[in-house]
């Protein structure tokens, strides 16, 4: 009889992972002075102010934006540049949908590229042979944690005078080359999601250090309201995208946790990635020497089914839940969402755009292939657990390996 939990046997691992989220006084403290000063509109309170200053100084920036949410977050950064009907912002096909919708938001194209074998990030090369005379951004996505390779897109950006922007959603702390992410760009965006590294449910910021591009920026997350002038003045395009003072109290005190969780998720994710390549078809998202931090939204592995009899994404997953390792679902590609392959992408972009052939649509996309449909992700809160925890990971990993005929 196979001893795999799935099948009937024991589970590996018999300790729990950390709850996430995690909190404790200081977050009810901070509620609760929100509660009780009766300033909980962020719009005459301090504490979102202070904690969008204490997040972009974090980072190395000189200011910050908090917003709603993460789509937001981009949403107000095209706004914010200009970018409009006719445009083309070019992005990653695997990455979440906000990064393409956000596009659309603005009636411009969302044009997606392919990404690197090695880390699933947007590929530099592909994304400078995506350039076209419309063109005004690239959007690079961090996965996982792991930032793109900012070098060569701070590099191509520059040469073509196109704005560089960082979704940051998943790396927040992350480094390249001892530079916080979020500041290689015009801007970096992040959210702050149930799920992410640091969170108050939900939530969003946009952190920069340029000066006319943050006045901008707050002025459209603000209904078009510019610092200094009568409230009731209104220059520009802009919405409510405030945060509550409520959720900045909350963020303010995640940030204090999240210097040391960051150094525990990495530490964790390198045993990983020392024990999991030990394993026969197990292939760890590749750290390149160039990020010497990652935030590790996710521990990101591929499985090659051909080194386990055969089996399944979604069995080699149902395995491992049943053994007691949390996974969450990778992204599928962008092109193949039903937004776009019904067409209803078109309302979003000007007439004589929306009439056009789209690449697109016609493209294979195999990395993007085998990142959204052969990789297993581990959340976040595993990574915060011990040494114990890692082993125990990889030792359920080996043993639904050597049993994986058992589950064909």
């Amino acid at each position: 009889m196979s001893s795999l939990a799935l099948l009937g046997g024991k589970k590996t691992k018999g300790k729990p992972f950390p709850l996430w989220p995690q909190y404790d006084e200081m977050e009810r403290h901070a509620l609760n002075e929100v509660l009780e000063s009766r300033i909980w509109w962020r719009t005459p309170g301090t504490r979102t102010l202070e904690f969008e200053q204490a997040f972009a100084n974090f980072h190395g920036a000189r200011y910050g934006i908090a917003v709603t949410n993460g789509t937001a977050a981009l949403e107000v950064t095209l706004a914010a540049l200009g970018i409009g009907p006719g445009d083309e912002v070019i992005v990653p096909n695997f990455t979440f949908v906000a990064t393409a919708s956000a596009v659309l938001f603005a009636n411009a194209l969302p044009v997606m590229v392919d990404v690197s074998p090695q880390t699933y990030c947007i590929d530099p090369d592909l994304a400078e042979a995506a350039i076209t005379s419309r063109t005004k951004a690239i959007i690079a996505v961090h996965m996982g944690g792991h930032p793109a390779d900012l070098d060569r897109l701070r590099q191509i950006t520059a040469d073509r005078g196109l704005a560089l922007i960082e979704d940051s959603a998943h790396a927040h702390a992350t480094e390249w080359r001892g530079q916080k992410i979020g500041t290689f760009g015009i801007s970096g965006t992040f959210s702050f999601q149930s799920s992410k590294l640091m969170t108050a449910g939900e939530g969003g910021i946009i952190i920069t250090s340029d000066e006319k591009f943050e006045r901008q920026a707050r002025s459209v997350h603000d209904c078009g309201r510019m610092p200094g002038e009568w409230f009731y003045s209104h220059f520009i395009y802009g919405s409510n995208y405030r945060l509550s003072e409520w959720q900045g109290a909350i963020l303010k005190v995640q940030l204090s946790r999240l210097d040391q969780q960051t150094k525990r998720r990495h530490q964790n994710a390198r045993t990983l990635d020392r024990l999991l390549s030990e394993i026969p078809g197990i292939t760890p998202q590749q750290l390149d020497p160039r990020c010497t931090l990652n935030g590790q939204y996710a521990y990101i592995f591929h499985v090659d089914k051909r080194e386990l009899a055969g089996i399944s994404t979604e069995r080699f997953i149902a395995a491992m839940n049943a053994e007691g390792i949390p996974n969450q679902a990778s992204y599928p590609p962008l092109h193949e969402l039903d937004v776009f392959r019904s067409g209803e992408y078109r309302k979003r972009l000007s007439h004589s755009q929306a009439q056009e052939a789209h690449a697109f649509l016609r493209e294979q996309f195999p990395v993007t292939q085998k990142a959204a449909w052969e990789t297993v992700w581990i959340p976040q809160p595993a990574l915060l657990g011990d040494d114990e925890d890692m082993h125990e990971i990889a030792a359920a990993l080996h043993k639904i390996r050597a049993q994986a005929k058992d589950l064909a």
